[in-house]
């Protein structure tokens, strides 16, 4: 499956590059934990201060609720998500506590082939 989601940066060049440079080789423990949550691709993209995710996920492993559960009882993981956080701001329409919020899709090309 094919998630989409958006996350701000703070208005920063020195800290936005920073951020950059941390993911130029994101630790290993952290590919490995995405890798044992059932994501099997991820690319991030920035425009400013706003970043898009795409994360594709194997249906038959990955759930949310059980990626978050094992993110918090992760030390090491909790570590980067504390680092990350450095970085990064909620978008104006992100829920209290939350970070990387799903974007809805408005537009499918291939849905357009009748």
């Amino acid at each position: 499956m094919r998630t989409v989601l958006a996350l701000d940066l703070k208005d920063d060049p020195a800290l936005i590059a920073e951020y950059e440079q941390h993911h130029r080789r994101i630790w290993p423990e952290i590919a490995t934990h995405l890798h044992q949550q059932g994501v099997t691709g991820m690319e991030i993209y920035r425009l400013g201060t706003r970043m898009v995710m795409v994360m594709e996920t194997d249906d038959a492993v990955f759930d949310a609720a059980a990626m978050a559960q094992a993110s918090q009882s992760d030390p090491r993981v909790r570590a980067w998500e504390e680092l990350m956080w450095r970085f990064q701001a909620p978008t104006p329409w992100t829920p209290a506590g939350e970070k990387w919020v799903p974007m809805t899709r408005i537009f499918d090309l291939a849905a357009q082939q009748d």
